[in-house]
């Protein structure tokens, strides 16, 4: 949300199953690019803070953000 905020376009990635007949996805992210989030139920969810500090790295690296694992949740990380 951060570089979406500051005017910061980046492309998103991620890899689908064989069995969708797809491989690698990408898309450009963009301020103007109109984006909806959706949760359900009325409790905020909690963030894994490991899992938000890799997606920061790779959304500022050369390749962009690309989805990754989660890493194991550490309770006493919440990024709230």
């Amino acid at each position: 949300m951060t570089k979406l905020r500051r005017g910061e376009s980046f492309s998103l990635s991620w890899n689908s199953d064989s069995s969708s007949g797809m491989g690698r996805n990408s898309i450009w992210l963009h301020q103007a690019i109109p984006l909806q989030f959706v949760f359900f139920g009325g409790r905020e969810p909690a963030l894994n803070r490991l899992w938000v500090e890799a997606l920061m790295a790779k959304a500022n690296s050369t390749t962009g953000l690309e989805l990754v694992p989660e890493p194991q949740h550490d309770a006493g990380t919440d990024a709230r």
